[in-house]
């Protein structure tokens, strides 16, 4: 029998608020960029932007453009980045923009490539670093941090000045790229000293058409004067090693109109102690984003494990609530630099409540610590690439709900599913989706939207599914596709591409749910379809029986003269899919390598074997990969190719030897809120085992050290300095070479010292590492080769 899933879209009742903030564009920017209460508009038109936080201090400097790229074709369209104060006057009076700490160049490539920055100027940052950003010379004064007090205030001006000398000329009225400003992070009480620090940003040069602050935990904001930010991560480094999956992330991964997450921040400010109402400014404010989680860090005394269709389900989730912005944090992980006068880490040392490793912040991001291509990125870019093609039109849409939705947290059983729609077609998100909980399956699913004023509710599918457990996507509803309506489809929209004058809409299948395409009969001249059935049903025609793939095009002469192609690739090949200006054109390049696009240049990265690809629309040209032209073959819709006789990146294994045994594992200490506190220096000296790592001396650009281990702690060292360093999480451990001191790796070698887990130790693992932790051994140690290929038009 099939359950019944109902939604009556209401009649929209509020127009957006426009004309009461504070906020304006430089005057005769070609693309004005303004908020109202419901969404972003830029160039007059709804916008709809996708930011991605990576910390250009915590990167080396002769990578930035190359990784900016990566997130550019990740769909990344700003990026975020904390200017990380004592990164940058560790020592008082000396402000370092020099190396891997020069601002302006990062803010220069970001403008270079089309991307828009946001800086996040603090003075406060957090960002799991040393007294969250404040150089101890800071805290050394007689005043109060975070405070109007004179005196801290005497120390933040000049670094505002040095910060705004630094972004001089790249404003929006000097057609630079920042097109916001963040003040403080997570100050949920002090309104007054926000508006205090945007003044003097203000004073000191700063200028962006947006000023932001994050707004969870209840925060009290000065009135209109910064657009408030929201958060939402899937797991948690900073709660109790034995609490548990916090309520705060199950609530996630349920479509809900609460913006709120009281759990961010929590550990420097407990969930009972609020700074105002929660979602006090839903009336005032969009619903925007700046931290939802791209991953998560790990802390000693708790070591979560994020994957890939958990961040997948929170980003789909969160655009189905009604988000007009999706931030994420971090989208691309890093390593703290090696600070002049001590660590700089968050650390029980400096009185926080969570030890994190000295060096290593990679956390568990898109793009790893390394630039490593994860699975997560191939996940979120899908969402990018929709939001990319139809952002605009979903950003004005309302998030509606249907009156049977889950009773509470602990509901697994209702399906959970929303609408964005404008009241004449919309967009249907399913999660079906959690971590650690796996919800069940739901047999005999259709759904039913009704429109109002009187327009015909829609009942899809044709015939009632299965919707899998794991599975979140999200299906067009009554969409215009250049003059075709689609009035529903069981694939998810990708995104479009002219081809020869005919406008291809990409589509990925669900797995587990047969594809199908319902196209009003009336905006239809004739349809041709490669497999599959059509049939006429109630002024429509479905397109049943597809075999989603790169052949599965559906062909469609429109009612008013035009042609569109509906191509229905299945969910493996969809997650490939990127789309750059490559050969003359807008195009569409299928890769299971990553790919950045750089102007007329396709780059493929991190293949496993020879490189395989596909372009849409084809080029006129062959490609020429590393100055040989590529055959290929010509199917009309695609051209496929074959590098033949590339370099395979296989795994080589790694000459590993073992120089000491561990000894017993140190007994556990605990620090602040009694929490487990991370092993002594001294005990890598005398009971950690040791290993010691041959490196070949011609190992190629990019090669990484991929360690599977067990232990609790690791630490690698070229001499005595430490060069990489990580909590043991079930996880693999990557360390780059390329990075390290050439002359003393040579000379001395890779190190590796690990110390087994105690088996009290009051530390959350997670399951799937079960027991291992409490041995310290290297399983198995091999080089990855990221090879890297150019692909140029021949």
């Amino acid at each position: 029998m099939t359950r019944p899933h109902r939604l009556r879209v209401p009649i929209p009742d509020h127009a957006p608020v426009a004309g009461h903030l504070p906020f304006a564009d430089a005057p005769g920017v070609p693309d004005p960029i303004g908020i109202n209460s419901r969404w972003l508009t830029r160039g007059g038109r709804p916008w709809f932007p996708v930011s991605g936080e990576f910390h250009y201090s915590r990167y080396p400097a002769a990578e930035w453009e190359e990784e900016l790229l990566k997130m550019k074709a990740g769909g990344v369209t700003a990026v975020a980045s904390y200017l990380i104060w004592i990164h940058h006057e560790e020592i008082e009076g000396r402000v370092r923009f020099d190396g891997d700490r020069d601002l302006r160049r990062f803010a220069e490539l970001c403008a270079r490539h089309g991307l828009d920055f946001i800086p996040r100027v603090g003075p406060w940052s957090h960002a799991e670093v040393r007294n969250g950003g404040l150089p101890d010379w800071v805290l050394s004064r007689d005043c109060v941090p975070r405070t109007d007090d004179p005196a801290y205030l005497d120390a933040v001006r000049p670094w505002f000045a040095a910060i705004a000398g630094q972004l001089r000329g790249l404003d929006r009225a000097h057609g630079g790229p920042i097109v916001a400003i963040q003040i403080e992070n997570e100050l949920y009480d002090q309104p007054g000293h926000l508006l205090t620090l945007k003044r003097m940003a203000q004073e000191a040069g700063m200028s962006a058409p947006l000023w932001t602050s994050t707004a969870w935990g209840g925060v009290q904001l000065p009135p209109d004067e910064l657009v408030p930010l929201y958060g939402g991560y899937t797991e948690t480094f900073w709660t109790e090693a034995d609490g548990g999956w916090p309520d705060t992330c199950r609530k996630h991964f349920f479509f809900t109109h609460q913006r709120d997450d009281e759990g961010i921040g929590a550990d420097l400010r407990p969930t009972t102690v609020r700074g105002g109402e929660p979602d006090a400014f839903a009336d005032r404010f969009p619903w925007a984003t700046c931290e939802l989680g791209g991953g998560m860090a790990v802390s000693y005394h708790r070591r979560p494990r994020v994957e890939p269709a958990d961040i997948g389900a929170l980003g789909l989730t969160k655009i189905g609530c009604g988000s007009v912005w999706q931030g994420f944090y971090m989208f691309h992980g890093g390593t703290n630099p090696a600070g002049e006068l001590t660590p700089l880490q968050e650390s029980h040392a400096t009185g926080y409540p969570n030890d994190l490793p000295v060096l290593t912040y990679d956390f568990q991001a898109p793009l790893g610590e390394y630039g490593q291509y994860r699975p997560t990125y191939h996940e979120l870019r899908l969402q990018h690439l929709l939001l990319a093609d139809f952002g605009d039109r979903i950003a004005p849409m309302d998030s509606a709900l249907p009156e049977r939705r889950p009773a509470g947290q602990g509901d697994r059983e209702t399906l959970r599913w929303a609408v964005r729609t404008d009241g004449v077609s919309g967009f249907l998100f399913v999660n079906n989706h959690q971590p650690h909980e796996p919800l069940p399956d739901h047999p005999d699913t259709a759904f039913t939207v009704e429109f109002p004023h009187g327009s015909e509710a829609l009942t899809l599918p044709s015939a009632a599914v299965t919707v899998p457990s794991g599975a979140y996507f999200c299906w067009p509803l009554r969409l215009d596709v250049a003059g075709l309506r689609l009035e529903w489809a069981t694939a998810q929209p990708v995104c479009t591409v002219d081809v020869d004058g005919r406008t291809v809409l990409v589509l990925s299948a669900t797995d587990g749910i047969p594809a199908e395409l319902a196209l009003d009969s009336s905006t239809v001249a004739s349809v041709s379809a490669p497999s599959g059935d059509l049939t006429p049903v109630d002024g429509r025609l479905l397109v049943t029986g597809l075999r989603p793939g790169t052949d599965a095009l559906v062909e469609v002469d429109t009612a008013d003269g035009g042609r569109v192609g509906l191509l229905v690739l299945d969910a493996a090949t969809a997650r490939t899919a990127y789309r750059g200006r490559a050969w003359g054109a807008e195009r569409l390049v299928l890769s299971e390598a990553g790919v950045v696009f750089d102007h007329e240049e396709v780059r493929l990265h991190g293949a496993d074997g020879p490189v395989s690809f596909a372009v849409l629309p084809a080029p006129g040209r062959a490609p020429v990969v590393d100055g040989t032209a590529v055959a290929g073959a010509a199917d009309g819709v695609f051209t496929r190719y074959a590098v033949q006789g590339a370099p395979t990146a296989g795994d080589t294994p790694a000459q590993v030897t073992l120089v000491r045994p561990a000894g017993p594992a140190p007994e556990p200490v605990t620090g602040v809120q009694g929490r487990a506190s991370a092993p002594a220096d001294k005990h890598f000296d005398s009971v950690a085992a040791e290993y010691r790592v041959e490196v070949p001396a011609d190992l190629p650009p990019g090669t990484l050290l991929r360690l599977r281990w067990t232990g609790d702690v690791g630490r690698a060292y070229v001499g005595e300095a430490l060069v990489a360093d990580q909590f043991f999480s079930g996880r693999v451990w990557d360390i780059g070479p390329g990075r390290l001191p050439a002359d003393a790796l040579r000379a001395e070698g890779l190190r590796l010292r690990i110390l087994p887990l105690h088996a009290d130790a009051p530390v959350y693992v997670p399951e799937q590492a079960g027991t291992a932790g409490r041995t310290a051994d290297v399983v198995r140690a091999e080089w990855i080769t990221h090879r890297r290929w150019s692909v140029r038009a021949g």
